[in-house]
């Protein structure tokens, strides 16, 4: 079976190269079209020989939509023959989900579509001239895949007439991404034994307003109040100097920069929770390594990462400004800490790609 992945975000990093990598151990034969302005940087990193990096569209051409898709669209159908593929994978429902729908209505390619952080919370909630078009894109994939129950559950609810609901809820299916290998051969041994009254907590992941480490801060701030010992270590490149003023200013946080992976496995190991209330997230891949390493993890409810376990069994969502609900479910975490720590250790296997890849096989298996 041949497939079209169609990913814009590709360029930006390897990702995705683990999933398609285990579909070609599978024996699927993959192709995948990256578009890109013709400002792009040149990738720092191998994407496969199976990726086509195009530069086609000006910077500029992403304020009109229908101007430059058209342009990506156009210069897709002369780059493959649409007739010798089975089916088409888009990575997002807007700007790669339109280009899976031309394909079906001028050359009869099945598509599934994914659903991202930026559908539903920038295309869907800001961009009301395009709602009708999302719908259409979903109503004629023949699979949509959402990464959580919450996220399927928000788009269902607050931008899909009724009388649509019931058919895209029956083509949804939920499918996580994965994290590298890295984090699943390195997890520990033995069960973490925590200090009762000394808490460390770990963030790993952009500085920005985003990511609400602010909120984080106040609850640190909180828990030492109610008597812990706490320090806070935040790793990751600084995208707001609001945000790194505001770590600089508590005497608990220690930030230790943008990290490799190996030393990010020494941070996740020196620590015994992590805590990331983002204010969105389609998935929050950062959550299912810490708990590779047996860290629970604290969560912001309906976004990404919410809903992939049971509140309570590797970790617990919060609403993303609560500081005093953060402080909560970390007293939580603490008085049941080496089951949460066990749990995470046991289930972080549930992201590991060949497993996530042998389900979409399956997947494109009911397409054809």
């Amino acid at each position: 079976m041949k497939i079209l992945h169609i990913n814009s975000y590709y360029a930006a990093g390897t990702f995705y190269k683990p999933l398609y990598e285990r579909q070609q151990e599978e024996g699927l034969a993959v192709a995948v079209y990256v578009p890109v302005p013709y400002s792009a940087r040149a990738p720092v990193q191998d994407l496969g020989p199976y990726t086509t990096l195009s530069a086609n569209h000006g910077r500029y051409d992403r304020l009109f939509f229908h101007l430059k898709h058209g342009k990506i669209y156009r210069d897709l159908v002369k780059r493959y023959r649409p007739d010798q593929f089975a089916l088409s994978h888009a990575h997002s429902l807007f700007s790669n989900g339109y280009l899976a729908l031309k394909l079906k209505e001028d050359y009869g390619l099945p598509y599934l579509v994914a659903v991202r952080n930026t559908d539903l919370n920038t295309f869907f909630k800001y961009m009301v001239h395009l709602r009708g078009l999302g719908r259409r894109i979903l109503g004629e994939a023949e699979k949509i895949v959402f990464l959580s129950r919450p996220y399927r559950d928000r788009l269902l609810a607050r931008y899909i007439p009724p009388a649509q609901r019931e058919a895209l809820y029956r083509k949804a299916v939920i499918i996580p991404n994965g994290i590298d290998d890295f984090w699943l051969r390195n997890r520990p041994s033995g069960i973490k034994k925590v200090d009762p009254e000394s808490i460390r907590i770990f963030f790993a992941g952009r500085i920005t307003p985003g990511k609400n480490i602010s909120t984080t801060l106040r609850a640190c701030r909180l828990l030492q109040d109610r008597g812990y010992r706490v320090r806070f270590t935040v790793a990751g490149r600084i995208k707001s100097q609001a945000e790194y003023r505001a770590l600089q200013a508590h005497d608990f946080v220690t930030y230790v920069g943008y990290l490799p992976r190996e030393e990010l496995l020494h941070y996740y190991r020196q620590s015994d929770l992590f805590v990331m209330p983002s204010r969105t997230e389609t998935f929050g891949r950062v959550y299912a390594e810490a708990m590779s390493q047996g860290l629970p993890v604290i969560y912001t409810r309906g976004q990404g990462f919410d809903g992939q376990f049971k509140d309570g069994e590797v970790g617990y969502p919060v609403e993303s400004y609560s500081a005093g609900e953060i402080a909560d479910r970390v007293e939580d975490i603490w008085a049941n800490y080496e089951q949460l720590s066990k749990n995470c250790l046991d289930r972080a296997g549930q992201f590991n790609w060949s497993r996530i890849a042998e389900e979409y096989s399956r997947l494109y298996s009911r397409m054809r």
